[in-house]
């Protein structure tokens, strides 16, 4: 049997796919980065932490700042706004983002068909209505003519994701926005530090959510922010994500509560932990070089994918003047791979890397994952409840997207040219040989 083996490239033997026995493109034993990056910069101040006296925002000051709001300055400078106010998870972020622009019940808020389902549920947990309107084929983010398709005398805002490696189209969205008299929210869980027309990602909106899960690129293993530039957004997201607190800007001492009531909103509690604040603080100061290191890598990648045919990297606006990657896309041309499913052409790369290459996100119209009918707390009547239904919602370009594109996680692109190499020779690989993809490796 003739077989790949290691050191050689892709297109120098006929070769067997990994997954009907054949040798892989990388060897077993070749590493890859790991993510998250455990420095010592990070275990320091998780040190400081744990030895501190001091766990969380509501814990009683011991002569230290806390973290969570040092981590927060940092944030807002980073994102050239004024304010930052963290929070326990990306979709607390997106609630209090939500409740700071007072939607509710009876609004609409229009997201795009390609996201994580934390976009819609956030929308649902405020007791409004996702309204879900399909995306750019270019960038895959939500497209400005669909969005303006879509408004109505309900709709309460925008809330476009900026999605895997690239923005959408903020000048359109945002003179959508401003026709409608509506407020614009940015989900940047994807891409801290993107930049459109050289204004930082989440500052452009009214206001703008951020997650730091572990697989972001910015990651405390569970975290995220709000970022704005208004002084009164601010005052009341701090509030909502506090159970009605704010931090208190008088002198200390030992055994002062840091937060102190404010209460002219209802909050909830989605702060933060100072173990957390900490690893993001540390984190955060190593966040340019990763993207460098990761558009380096991109760049090679792009050039080494544009000589196979049928296989092309996701676009980008021109105005994305700098690029962020959460995931490297690949768009795949069924004709060049068998039509086998898009999932199975991702298994059949995964297997020769000892990687997860997977599709984009399903449709938001075919989340599995997405049953409002199954939490009594929306059953505020029939019409509500149908409102809800995703599925009502016609998204043809996300459908064909799902069907036609790959992700490539972030950490692999902290590798060397080697590694993208090798990548590129899987991807050759499993084009050559799609038509022995088996069955059963996709749906």
């Amino acid at each position: 049997m003739n077989v790949l083996s290691y050191g050689e490239t892709a297109m120098s033997t006929p070769g067997t796919l990994t997954l009907l026995g054949g040798l892989p493109v990388r060897s077993p034993t070749a590493s890859w980065p790991l993510w998250p990056q455990g420095t010592p910069a990070t275990l320091n101040a998780l040190q400081r932490v744990a030895q501190g006296g001091r766990w969380t925002n509501s814990g009683p000051y011991q002569g230290n700042p806390l973290f969570e709001r040092d981590f927060a300055r940092a944030f807002a400078k980073y994102c050239e706004v004024p304010y930052c106010v963290p929070t326990d998870h990306g979709t607390s972020a997106l609630v209090a983002a939500l409740e700071g622009l007072d939607v509710g019940a009876g609004d609409e808020v229009i997201v795009p068909a390609l996201t994580w389902i934390a976009t819609a549920t956030a929308v649902t947990a405020v007791n409004a209505v996702p309204v879900v309107v399909d995306v750019d084929p270019d960038t895959l983010g939500m497209s400005a003519e669909a969005a303006r398709g879509a408004l109505t005398s309900r709709t309460a805002a925008l809330l476009p994701v900026h999605l895997y490696c690239g923005m959408a189209d903020m000048d359109a969205l945002l003179a959508v926005a401003e026709k409608a008299g509506i407020p614009l929210l940015e989900d940047c869980s994807h891409v801290h530090g993107a930049r459109w027309k050289g204004r930082p990602a989440g500052s452009l909106g009214s206001l703008g959510a951020f997650s730091m899960q572990q697989s972001k690129v910015l990651t405390s293993g569970e975290g995220g922010a709000v970022v704005t530039k208004d002084p009164s957004l601010a005052h009341r997201v701090e509030q909502l994500r506090a159970d009605g607190r704010v931090w208190s800007d008088a002198l200390l001492d030992h055994y002062d509560m840091e937060l102190v009531l404010c209460g002219e909103v209802q909050g909830s509690n989605y702060c933060l932990s100072e173990f957390h604040a900490a690893v993001l603080l540390a984190q955060l100061a190593d966040l340019d070089a990763q993207h460098a290191r990761r558009m380096e890598n991109a760049a090679v990648l792009d050039a080494l994918l544009a000589e196979i045919p049928g296989v092309s990297a996701l676009g980008c606006s021109p105005d994305v003047t700098h690029r962020v990657y959460y995931c490297y896309v690949l768009h795949i041309s069924p004709d060049h791979f068998a039509h086998r499913p898009i999932a199975a052409v991702g298994r059949a790369i995964a297997a020769e890397l000892g990687i997860p290459v997977f599709p984009t996100y399903p449709p938001l119209t075919e989340v599995g994952s997405y049953r409002p009918r199954s939490k009594r707390r929306f059953h505020i009547s029939s019409d509500h409840l149908a409102a809800l239904e995703t599925h009502r919602h016609s998204v043809p370009v996300a459908h064909h997207a799902h069907a036609e594109h790959l992700c490539i996680p972030h950490q692999f692109l902290l590798g060397d040219t080697l590694d993208m190499h090798d990548i590129a020779n899987a991807v050759e690989k499993v084009s050559r040989l799609a038509s022995t993809i088996p069955a059963e490796s996709g749906p």
